[in-house]
């Protein structure tokens, strides 16, 4: 009994409770490519009911997460689809940690969502963040919460994804020139403002900022958008 309420597994050679950093990069991935989705049909299609019932899972099974990640639904799928590579074990008590802040996060998402559907900036806000998140882990094995969790403890934990905790000197092939850098600087700054300039530029020309205005709107603007074109309707109708 007490085994089955430990968190994290007992691997030999590790003196504190790890947990399969592959299943779970692999598990954010599934997880951002459904909120992906819910984000397309939001914009695209006008309809919240995939973002329903994906918020609704997220938030059950980041809950499972912090309970015993043994049984959350997204680590399961991630680990059938890593179960032929080799682990990389990190250790489960900052990834608690860190899937604590996402059930935070999820469960007022769940609350204002499906429960009372209000969509407004701050929310979609948040969205993107967690989309930012499950990203920065699935792709680059960034782990956030993680290195939060080392600020509050005021020291690396231990078994860091990546390694980066136990790390200290950076190989060649990890450092960058002055030539490499000055490209990688210029390459996010272009990046940067051409999303800025997808915004600001055009607007109104893509479907996809037209959606996304309105899903920034209050409902207090939504109505009166609609009163406005009732009235202009009103109008036309009396000439």
């Amino acid at each position: 009994m007490n085994e089955f309420f430990a968190y994290g597994e007992k691997v030999p050679s590790y003196d504190i409770r790890v947990l399969n950093e592959r299943e779970a990069r692999a598990a954010a991935a599934i997880l951002f490519v459904g909120a992906f989705l819910g984000l397309v049909n939001g914009v695209m299609l006008g309809t919240a009911v995939f973002s329903k019932y994906f918020v609704t899972f997220f938030a059950i099974d980041f809950t499972l997460r912090v309970i015993q990640p043994r049984y959350a639904p997204s680590l399961l799928l991630g680990r059938f689809f890593v179960r032929n590579q080799t682990p990389e074990y990190v250790g489960a008590v900052q990834k608690r940690f860190a899937w604590a802040l996402g059930m935070v996060l999820a469960w007022p998402m769940f609350y204002y969502l499906v429960i009372d559907f209000q969509p407004n900036p701050l929310k979609v806000l948040v969205c993107l963040i967690c989309m930012a998140l499950l990203f920065f882990e699935a792709a680059f094995s960034i782990c956030l919460g993680c290195k939060i969790f080392g600020w509050i403890k005021r020291k690396d934990p231990k078994y860091c994804p990546g390694g980066v905790c136990e790390m200290n000197i950076k190989e060649p092939v990890q450092k960058f020139t002055p030539a490499q850098a000055a490209i990688t600087v210029l390459t996010i700054v272009v990046m940067v403002y051409g999303i800025y300039a997808y915004f600001t530029k055009l607007p109104d020309k893509t479907m996809f900022v037209k959606k996304m205005k309105v899903l920034m709107m209050s409902d207090a603007e939504l109505q009166r958008i609609e009163d406005a074109k009732a009235d202009a309707e009103f109008e036309a109708d009396d000439f």
